[in-house]
């Protein structure tokens, strides 16, 4: 269950700070493709940043060589994993969620240099300070609200299915 309860948190956590985001920068983004309070890919995300996190841990480097290379790692696999589920979506769905294509320094309108920044430093925030203070909140949370939670998020996955076939 705790993997499920990381799902949940996380993608609860991206939603909310997406949400916070596109009020601040008005650029007319959607956020996430689910109707409840979740967007699933910064969970994905959060799995991806521990797992980097966890490789650069194995060599016996000092920390602040494995902070610089978990920003940098971070900032480039996250991009990518961005890039492809922007493309993704456009090609599946045949909808456009962001684009980047306005920004300096866009890589195509799915990420930009900007964002490589930005997912670096969230890595960084996510593995020193987010994550162990989440940490303790996903490991107290009990197995039904798992399962209410699983339920709920299947139901929206397959109305979002049905509304987008």
């Amino acid at each position: 269950m705790y993997f499920i309860n990381f799902f949940f948190v996380y993608s609860i956590l991206g939603f909310i700070c997406e949400s916070i985001m596109t009020l601040f920068m008005n650029n007319g983004f959607k956020s996430g493709l689910l109707k409840g309070p979740y967007t699933p890919i910064y969970a994905f995300g959060g799995f991806i940043i521990l797992f980097i996190n966890k490789i650069i841990d194995k060599f016996k480097i000092n920390k602040i060589l494995k902070v610089i290379l978990l920003f940098i790692f971070s900032s480039i696999i996250l991009s990518l994993f961005e890039y492809m589920c922007g493309l993704l979506i456009e090609k599946i769905l045949g909808m456009v969620y962001w684009d980047y294509s306005n920004q300096l320094f866009h890589i195509g309108k799915y990420t930009s240099v900007l964002m490589a920044f930005i997912w670096g430093t969230s890595s960084i925030l996510f593995i020193y300070v987010i994550h162990p203070l989440c940490n303790k909140i996903i490991l107290k949370v009990p197995n039904y609200i798992s399962f209410i939670l699983i339920i709920i998020f299947i139901i929206d996955f397959i109305f979002s299915i049905i509304k987008f076939s």
